[in-house]
Protein backbone atom coordinates (compact mmCIF):
# COMPACT_ATOMS: atom_id res chain seq x y z
CA UNK A 1 0.00 0.00 0.00
CA UNK A 2 1.56 3.30 -1.07
CA UNK A 3 1.43 6.37 1.12
CA UNK A 4 0.02 9.32 -0.86
CA UNK A 5 1.71 12.68 -0.29
CA UNK A 6 -0.73 15.57 0.20
CA UNK A 7 -0.18 18.83 -1.67
CA UNK A 8 -1.14 21.62 0.78
CA UNK A 9 -0.94 24.35 -1.87
CA UNK A 10 -3.38 22.52 -4.14
CA UNK A 11 -5.70 21.84 -1.22
CA UNK A 12 -5.67 25.46 -0.04
CA UNK A 13 -6.01 27.14 -3.41
CA UNK A 14 -8.56 24.59 -4.59
CA UNK A 15 -10.66 25.12 -1.46
CA UNK A 16 -10.42 28.88 -1.90
CA UNK A 17 -11.48 28.68 -5.56
CA UNK A 18 -14.29 26.26 -4.68
CA UNK A 19 -15.73 28.54 -2.02
CA UNK A 20 -15.32 31.75 -4.01
CA UNK A 21 -16.80 30.20 -7.16
CA UNK A 22 -19.80 28.54 -5.55
CA UNK A 23 -20.50 31.48 -3.25
CA UNK A 24 -20.15 33.91 -6.15
CA UNK A 25 -22.51 31.78 -8.22
CA UNK A 26 -25.05 31.94 -5.39
CA UNK A 27 -24.81 35.74 -5.26
CA UNK A 28 -25.09 35.93 -9.05
CA UNK A 29 -28.18 33.70 -9.00
CA UNK A 30 -29.73 36.15 -6.52
CA UNK A 31 -28.97 38.98 -8.94
CA UNK A 32 -30.63 36.99 -11.72
CA UNK A 33 -33.71 36.52 -9.52
CA UNK A 34 -33.87 40.25 -8.79
CA UNK A 35 -33.52 41.05 -12.50
CA UNK A 36 -36.39 38.65 -13.30
CA UNK A 37 -38.57 40.12 -10.54
CA UNK A 38 -37.90 43.67 -11.71
CA UNK A 39 -39.10 42.75 -15.18
CA UNK A 40 -42.30 41.13 -13.96
CA UNK A 41 -43.41 43.26 -10.99
CA UNK A 42 -44.07 46.99 -10.92
CA UNK A 43 -41.72 48.96 -8.64
CA UNK A 44 -44.50 49.93 -6.22
CA UNK A 45 -45.36 46.32 -5.37
CA UNK A 46 -41.81 45.00 -5.44
CA UNK A 47 -41.24 45.08 -1.65
CA UNK A 48 -44.47 43.21 -0.93
CA UNK A 49 -43.63 40.42 -3.39
CA UNK A 50 -40.07 39.82 -2.21
CA UNK A 51 -38.63 41.28 0.98
CA UNK A 52 -35.04 41.61 -0.23
CA UNK A 53 -33.80 38.72 -2.35
CA UNK A 54 -30.51 40.46 -3.08
CA UNK A 55 -29.58 40.71 0.61
CA UNK A 56 -30.69 37.13 1.22
CA UNK A 57 -28.63 35.95 -1.75
CA UNK A 58 -25.62 37.93 -0.54
CA UNK A 59 -25.76 36.35 2.92
CA UNK A 60 -26.39 32.91 1.43
CA UNK A 61 -23.42 33.33 -0.95
CA UNK A 62 -21.07 34.29 1.87
CA UNK A 63 -22.29 31.32 3.91
CA UNK A 64 -21.89 28.91 0.99
CA UNK A 65 -18.40 30.23 0.30
CA UNK A 66 -17.26 29.92 3.90
CA UNK A 67 -18.71 26.43 4.31
CA UNK A 68 -17.33 25.02 1.06
CA UNK A 69 -13.97 26.74 1.50
CA UNK A 70 -13.65 25.45 5.05
CA UNK A 71 -14.89 21.98 4.18
CA UNK A 72 -12.54 21.48 1.24
CA UNK A 73 -9.57 22.71 3.32
CA UNK A 74 -10.12 20.30 6.23
CA UNK A 75 -7.45 17.85 4.97
CA UNK A 76 -4.84 20.51 5.82
CA UNK A 77 -5.18 19.34 9.47
CA UNK A 78 -4.73 22.88 10.74
CA UNK A 79 -7.92 24.51 11.98
CA UNK A 80 -6.45 28.01 11.69
CA UNK A 81 -5.62 27.55 8.00
CA UNK A 82 -9.06 26.11 7.29
CA UNK A 83 -10.71 29.08 9.01
CA UNK A 84 -8.62 31.60 7.11
CA UNK A 85 -9.43 29.86 3.82
CA UNK A 86 -13.14 29.94 4.71
CA UNK A 87 -13.02 33.68 5.43
CA UNK A 88 -11.01 34.41 2.28
CA UNK A 89 -13.48 32.33 0.26
CA UNK A 90 -16.29 34.53 1.61
CA UNK A 91 -14.41 37.67 0.57
CA UNK A 92 -13.73 36.10 -2.84
CA UNK A 93 -17.43 35.33 -3.24
CA UNK A 94 -18.22 38.97 -2.53
CA UNK A 95 -15.77 40.04 -5.22
CA UNK A 96 -17.20 37.58 -7.72
CA UNK A 97 -20.71 38.76 -6.86
CA UNK A 98 -19.79 42.43 -7.22
CA UNK A 99 -18.11 41.76 -10.56
CA UNK A 100 -21.39 40.19 -11.68
CA UNK A 101 -22.91 43.67 -11.47
CA UNK A 102 -20.44 44.75 -14.15
CA UNK A 103 -21.47 41.81 -16.32
CA UNK A 104 -25.09 42.88 -15.84
CA UNK A 105 -24.32 46.49 -16.68
CA UNK A 106 -22.36 45.81 -19.86
CA UNK A 107 -23.93 42.58 -21.16
CA UNK A 108 -27.36 42.49 -19.52
CA UNK A 109 -29.20 39.32 -18.59
CA UNK A 110 -27.04 37.19 -20.88
CA UNK A 111 -23.93 38.49 -19.15
CA UNK A 112 -25.33 37.45 -15.78
CA UNK A 113 -26.08 33.97 -17.10
CA UNK A 114 -22.56 33.60 -18.50
CA UNK A 115 -21.00 34.97 -15.31
CA UNK A 116 -23.01 32.58 -13.12
CA UNK A 117 -21.98 29.62 -15.28
CA UNK A 118 -18.34 30.73 -15.12
CA UNK A 119 -18.55 31.11 -11.32
CA UNK A 120 -20.08 27.68 -10.99
CA UNK A 121 -17.36 26.21 -13.23
CA UNK A 122 -14.71 27.89 -11.04
CA UNK A 123 -16.24 26.32 -7.94
CA UNK A 124 -16.34 22.84 -9.45
CA UNK A 125 -12.80 23.11 -10.82
CA UNK A 126 -11.54 24.36 -7.44
CA UNK A 127 -13.22 21.47 -5.68
CA UNK A 128 -11.62 18.98 -8.04
CA UNK A 129 -8.24 20.66 -7.53
CA UNK A 130 -8.55 20.41 -3.74
CA UNK A 131 -9.55 16.75 -3.96
CA UNK A 132 -6.62 16.06 -6.29
CA UNK A 133 -4.31 17.68 -3.72
CA UNK A 134 -5.53 15.25 -1.07
CA UNK A 135 -5.36 12.12 -3.21
CA UNK A 136 -2.14 13.02 -4.97
CA UNK A 137 -3.93 13.38 -8.31
CA UNK A 138 -4.82 9.68 -8.48
CA UNK A 139 -8.58 9.91 -8.11
CA UNK A 140 -10.49 7.89 -10.65
CA UNK A 141 -7.41 6.21 -12.07
CA UNK A 142 -7.14 2.45 -12.01
CA UNK A 143 -3.98 0.42 -11.81
CA UNK A 144 -4.61 -1.27 -15.14
CA UNK A 145 -5.02 -4.73 -13.66
CA UNK A 146 -8.79 -4.60 -13.33
CA UNK A 147 -8.84 -3.34 -9.76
Amino acid sequence: MSDVQKDPLAIGLGALACGAGLGGATITFAQLLVKLLQGRIDPAGYREAAADPLLAGLLAGITVAALFGGRRSLPLENLWQSGVIGVLAGVGALLVGFLAALADRFLGFTGLLVWSAASLALGVAGSRWAIAGVTGGDEGRGTGDGS
